[in-house]
């Protein structure tokens, strides 16, 4: 989706298009994955040199909370952003080696269903990272014993 279909949606939204918004959405739009604030705030400088660092974070907090983005850490130290898109989707990631292996949302639907019909609660599964060890350094820790 390109950031103009975005704005147009946040516009009917009820918040107002402006031209920092604009080239925010635009840097995650074309960083093809996830972006962190700070890379976002490096990529808009390059085009648009007084930006300021809050209004990015406040523009970051809106589109997450317009579900326009999603919000993943990835335990690095800082929170990563990423356009919303369907089909969702997570992430398995091997805390040896930092492999990351994207999963479809329906190997999560069980799980979403259980929660909501034994708790009555229901969850926020729209983009997480899940921390463990892949298949390589499971095998690998297993040959050194």
């Amino acid at each position: 989706m390109q950031p103009t279909e975005f704005l147009k949606n946040l516009k009917q939204t009820g918040y107002r298009r402006t031209p920092q918004r604009e080239m925010i959405l635009q840097a995650i739009c074309e960083s093809d994955g996830h972006i962190t604030a700070d890379e976002i705030i490096a990529r808009v400088r390059k085009r648009y040199t007084s930006l300021n660092k809050s209004a990015v974070y406040r523009t970051l907090d809106l589109l997450v909370r317009t579900s326009f983005v999603n919000p993943t850490d990835f335990g690095r130290g800082c929170v990563t952003y990423e356009i919303h898109r369907d089909p969702h989707h997570h992430h398995l990631v091997c805390r040896e080696c930092g492999k990351m292996i994207q999963v479809d949302a329906s190997v999560f639907a069980p799980v979403e269903r259980k929660l909501r019909e034994e708790y009555a609660f229901s969850p926020d599964l729209d983009h997480f990272a899940i921390f463990g060890r892949c298949r390589k350094c499971q095998k690998a820790d297993s040959t050194k014993r």
